[in-house]
This record gives C-alpha cells, sequence and structure tokens, in this order.
C-alpha cells in the first residue's frame, strides 16, 4: 500500500481547546458521526492495538478524547446492533426500546424526538448513508437527505465464508473475491461507496451557511470481512497476535447462545485455532485499515470545503467482536471485547488528546451532542449527558452500567468490577476490571468477595428495572440476591 493512500490527512489542530478555555464560534458547528459496525473498543492503533494500521482515525483520538470505558446496553437477539442504533436513535434504554419497538415507534416518530429529527429542528442539513437496522422504521422520513442506506444490516455473507479456514490449504473464501458479493455487491467496496456519496454531499453543499449533520454509518467491519487484496497483503497472518485469552472453545458456551447454532459463531471452525482466528483477525485488521482510508477521504472533504476547523467529529461502535477471545467469534457476550466500545470525540471545542475513564453508555453521545450545541434535551432521553466529564475529567460518571443478551446473559459493572451472570449455566463470573482487564480469573468464589459481590447485585436489580428489563434473574442466583433489594 502506498504512503498517498494511507497518507494521514490533518486537521483540528486550530480549533482544539486545551482544558476548559472554549473557542467562540460564529456559527454552528457540523457535525460528522462517524458509526462504525462491530468495532473494539481498542480496534485501531491509537486506542489500544499496535497491529492495526489506522492513521485517520488515530488523528481523530489523539486529537479529542477517547472514553475508554463506554458500554453498550445489549441486544434483544443476535443482532446487536438493532437494539444499539435503535436505543441511539430514540434515546431510550434497552427494554423500553424494545416495547417501544413492538409498538412500530410511532411514540418516537410522530413527535419528531428522534436523533436526527431534533438535530434537524436545531437547523441542520441532515444527511444519513450506510448502516440502518432499525425495525420497521425508514431513514428517509427521518433525514434531509438520504443517500445508498443499507436497510438490512450486513452486507450477505456466502456459505464459502463460513467455517473457516480449517487449514492454510482452505482458500475458497477470498476478501478481495468480488463474486462472492458481500461489500462488493454493486461493484464498489461499500464503505468506498459511503465516502463517495458523503464526499458528494459535503461538495453539493460548498459555501451554504447551513450546518451540515452528517450521519455516517460504516458497515465495515462486519462480516463479511472483505476488502482489496493490497490491504490484507498488509498484514502477515503469521504476525498477528493470539489474544491472551484464547480458548478452543468457551465452556459455557451453549448456555450463552454462542455455540453452533449462532450466525457468528459459524464464521470460524469448532474448536478455534490458533490459525483460524490469526486468519480473521488477518480479515477484520485489513478492513478497518481499508475504512480508515474512507474516513480520511470524509475529512479531507471537509478541510477542502472550509467546513473541518467548525466541525465536531463523534466516532463511535455499536458494538464490539470477539474473533478469538474466550472461545468466542461474534459479539454476544458480556465480556469486555464484544460489550465495550469506542467513544471519541473530536474536533472544535474539544479537549485535546486526553482520556475519560469514566463509565459511560455509547448512546450517551446524543444527550452530549445536544448539551454541546444548545439544543434541548427532549423529555423523554433516558441517557446521560456527558458534556461536563468532556470538559473535567474529575466530573463525576455513572456508578455502573448494565447489559443484557436476550433471556440468556446479565452483567453488571462498577468502576472496579464486574459481575457477569450466565443464566442457564447458574453461573456468575466475578472480575476485577482493573488487575484483570483480560477477564481470565474468575474471584467469584473468593470469600473476601462477598460484600462486593452484594453491592454489585443491588445496582444490577436497580439498573435492570430501569432499562425495563422484565426477566427476574433472583430464581438462578438465590444466594447471590438473598436479602438484596
Amino acid at each position: 500500500m502506498t504512503g498517498a493512500v494511507l497518507a494521514a490527512v490533518p486537521f483540528l489542530g486550530a480549533c482544539s481547546m486545551q482544558g476548559k478555555k472554549e473557542v467562540k464560534q460564529d456559527k454552528k458547528p457540523n457535525v460528522l458521526f462517524l458509526f462504525i459496525d462491530d468495532i473494539t473498543f481498542n480496534g485501531a492503533n491509537a486506542l489500544g492495538n499496535p497491529e492495526i494500521i489506522s492513521p485517520n482515525i488515530d488523528k481523530i483520538v489523539n486529537s479529542g478524547v477517547n472514553f475508554s470505558n463506554t458500554y453498550i446496553m445489549g441486544g434483544w437477539n443476535g443482532a446487536i446492533s438493532i437494539a444499539s442504533r435503535s436505543q441511539l436513535i430514540t434515546g431510550k434504554y434497552i427494554w423500553n426500546c424494545h416495547a417501544d419497538e413492538a409498538k412500530g415507534f410511532k411514540s418516537e416518530i410522530e413527535p419528531e424526538l428522534t436523533f436526527p429529527q431534533v438535530m434537524h429542528n436545531a437547523g441542520y442539513n441532515t444527511f444519513e448513508s450506510g448502516k440502518w437496522h432499525m425495525k420497521g422504521v425508514r431513514p428517509e422520513p427521518l433525514f434531509d437527505k438520504v443517500d445508498v442506506p443499507r436497510i438490512g444490516g450486513m452486507p450477505n455473507q456466502t456459505p464459502e465464508g463460513y467455517n473457516r479456514p480449517k487449514s492454510r490449504q482452505d482458500t475458497a473464501w477470498q476478501p478481495w473475491d468480488k463474486t462472492k458479493g458481500g461489500f462488493w455487491e454493486g461493484g464498489e467496496h461499500w464503505s468506498e461507496k459511503l465516502a463517495d456519496v458523503t464526499i458528494n454531499f459535503i461538495n453539493v453543499n460548498k459555501g451554504k451557511e447551513k450546518p451540515l449533520f452528517l450521519y455516517c454509518a460504516f458497515n465495515a467491519a462486519h462480516d463479511p470481512r472483505q476488502s482489496p487484496k493490497e490491504f490484507v497483503d498488509m498484514y502477515d497472518v503469521d504476525q498477528i497476535k493470539i489474544p491472551k485469552n484464547f480458548l478452543p472453545e468457551h465452556p459455557y458456551m451453549n448456555e450463552l447462545g454462542c455455540g453452533k447454532n449462532l450466525r457468528d459463531a459459524r464464521l470460524a471452525p469448532f474448536p478455534r485455532t490458533h490459525y483460524a482466528v490469526q486468519k480473521n483477525r488477518q480479515e477484520y485488521y485489513a478492513l478497518i485499515t481499508h475504512l480508515d482510508v474512507q474516513i480520511g477521504r470524509v475529512i479531507k472533504a471537509l478541510k477542502e470545503t472550509g467546513r473541518l476547523d467548525n466541525t465536531i467529529i463523534v466516532f463511535a461502535g455499536d458494538n464490539g467482536l470477539s474473533i478469538g477471545h474466550h472461545g468466542l467469534i461474534g459479539k454476544q457476550s458480556m465480556y469486555d471485547h464484544s460489550a465495550k466500545v469506542p467513544l471519541v470525540f473530536s474536533g472544535v471545542g474539544v479537549p485535546k488528546g486526553q482520556t475519560r475513564t469514566q463509565l459511560t453508555y455509547m448512546q450517551d453521545l446524543v444527550p452530549t451532542l445536544y448539551e454541546m450545541l444548545g439544543i434541548e434535551i427532549p423529555a423523554q432521553m433516558q441517557f446521560h449527558s456527558d458534556k461536563a466529564i468532556l470538559e473535567n475529567s474529575s466530573a463525576e460518571g455513572r456508578d455502573a452500567v448494565y447489559d443484557s443478551y436476550v433471556d440468556l446473559q446479565r452483567m453488571v459493572r462498577d468502576q472496579r468490577y464486574k459481575l457477569f451472570f450466565i443464566l442457564k449455566a447458574k453461573k456468575a463470573y466475578l472480575f476485577d476490571m482493573k488487575e484483570d482487564p483480560e477477564e481470565m480469573n474468575d474471584l467469584f468464589d473468593k470469600p473476601e468477595y462477598k460484600d462486593e459481590i452484594k453491592s454489585l447485585a443491588k445496582k444490577y436489580l436497580a439498573l435492570s428495572k430501569e432499562s425495563g428489563d422484565t426477566l427476574d434473574i433472583k430464581p438462578f442466583f438465590p444466594e447471590i440476591f438473598k436479602d438484596v433489594e
């Protein structure tokens, strides 16, 4: 890959702020929202994975504030992104949002309370392209302009894309093979197409006063993990590191709902092998690097049209991904590789090169943006603004966060510990997230942690109720919840 293709795009320097000093602007800032599919919380070089080549994402991270403890609230089916994205658009916690989905989201759509509608009403020219994945609702009525929306969620996968590779000789499926469709359906890679239409929208609006809200929902880095051959060749498969917490199979994979019946789990062979994990990670990294180039193109267009110096950039993921951690491949678990996601603010009015460790939800980005832009936060919004944390590293964050997966898994985490419930196995894990970020050392049966478990159980009950969760997990864990209210 030539240096020209991966050249870092210069931006943000003139309009960043140091500490609390704000730069006054005569016009409302533009907003570039880069919403990435299936990207892990460390899914870029600057986010903590030195194996990934990602110069443009790195510039966003290094020029802004990285919220390093950002979680999602889980999923009501295997497509975690449906719940994650529906919550982002409506502002509702997971099970409250699921109840609204059953009613067709009428309460959110008709009063114009969704994220893009609020931005439109605040004077923004709103644009959407890419992954949508919200049941029963299309993006066209909610945005001023929609171009190449991907309503169905993921690019099509082919039979050859599953249960691979079985060996080094298993080459029936290749990321650059356009005959396999997927990201290549239509003749142009979907990441490139999204960048093309976004750049066109930016150029059409060159010189116009109205600020832009660009909702760029890349399908990358979801499978099928396809990219041009030169990007795959940037990564030597034999040099790809195996996760420290690699397992051939998770001991509770079926109870987790991550066994051989789960679509995501079938992408690689059972039991997992080092080579299969390395190959899947190689293709995942290549897809992220290809995505990074497209992000650079969009940022370059903002710069060339004179908008970049007055733009807020938000970079976020809808859910994480395991690809070999704990014997898993997909994202349907409460482990950090799947439940924790990147969230970065950068650009005008944002501190530069800082990290926030307070607990947040990804969807908190919406009320945070509203407050940054002086937009009144709708009464129905259940997520919290993190503007105070953005401006002050010592500001108080959430006491704990909650996560869930159908009726099989639940989780609560405070700043130090995570309590992870696997219901059908009647198994609970306790992890010290400070000392054991790889979640390999289960502390649950150690008597000295009894009080911590009770404290987390109490927080779990409060958060699950707040989320609208009707699943009672107490009968599965009577000793944990005994005398806990």
